[in-house]
């Protein structure tokens, strides 16, 4: 056995975290500010085009629902709440959808948010690289669902 020579083991630490807010964080603000009607300049533009995009990659209505990202000490939660709680049509779509994307996501398939967003979205790589470091959850909430990603190990 030879010392210092052993190779160094992937051992994922808060970038992972921070990887995956930073994810959240663009997701979560490009769906504020599409809630908020901010994404209405030409269609040439980048903004535009993904706000437009949104429809065809989600089911349920931008315009009818809240989309919450938040930052965890582990990971992140990307929430989407029927405005109504009383819109089962809307609340049903979400649901279904978001155990698709989960699916999705836990096999590696992230190309629902680089459909939007492009290959180039920050921390889509490092994500899928340790996909293995990751768990991907879903749960249902009263007026929607949620994807909890937490980190296994990111000391």
């Amino acid at each position: 056995m030879v010392k210092g020579n052993t190779p160094t083991e992937y051992k994922p630490t808060l970038v992972l975290v921070a990887i995956i807010s930073i994810l959240l964080s663009i997701l979560g603000t490009l769906a504020a500010l599409s809630w908020a009607g901010w994404l209405t300049p030409p269609q040439a533009d980048r903004q535009a085009m993904v706000h437009d995009m949104g429809s065809e990659v989600m089911p349920f209505s931008l315009g009818l629902t809240t989309h919450i990202f938040e930052m965890t000490e582990s990971g992140g939660v990307q929430q989407v709440i029927a405005d109504d709680p009383n819109d089962a049509a809307q609340i049903a779509l979400i649901r279904q959808h978001l155990q698709y994307e989960v699916e999705r996501f836990r096999s590696g398939d992230f190309s629902d948010p680089t459909s939007l967003h492009g290959s180039e979205l920050p921390g889509i790589k490092e994500l899928t690289m340790g996909l293995t470091q990751v768990s991907i959850e879903y749960a249902e909430l009263p007026a929607g669902a949620e994807i909890v990603f937490t980190t296994r190990n990111y000391n």
